[in-house]
């Protein structure tokens, strides 16, 4: 569990955590950076092909936890981001992790204006 000392598993589903990584930053990495890089990896390189370009506008729905993972691993892969959110109140952090754009979904005119302006 979470909590063990100890664990025994096999050598493929391992992974060494570099000592100056802190077990507080490593774990996060772990858990919403696999979960959030994993589907821009697989679904972006389908989109690339689709669409024929490097770079595309990815929508990070929601701005949590996975929602911050999400931001910083799609802007390391070179990706224009854009935040979507039920309210501004995310809008400042968003910008400050890296976002390109912010998106409020319960805005029907400026929903209606993104329309077709993502590619994941």
């Amino acid at each position: 569990g979470g909590y063990s000392s100890h664990i025994t598993v096999t050598e493929d589903f391992v992974v060494h955590i570099p000592d100056n990584i802190p077990m507080e930053k490593a774990g996060p990495l772990l858990c919403a950076g696999i979960t959030t890089y994993s589907p821009l990896v697989h679904y972006g390189g389908i989109a690339k092909g689709i669409f024929g370009v490097e770079s595309l506008n990815v929508g990070i729905a929601g701005f949590g936890g996975l929602g911050h993972c999400a931001v910083k691993i799609a802007k390391a892969m070179g990706h224009k981001v854009t935040v979507l959110s039920r309210s501004e109140r995310k809008r400042e952090a968003a910008n400050e992790m890296g976002a390109d754009a912010f998106l409020v979904t319960t805005d029907k005119k400026a929903m209606k204006g993104a329309n077709g302006s993502l590619h994941l």
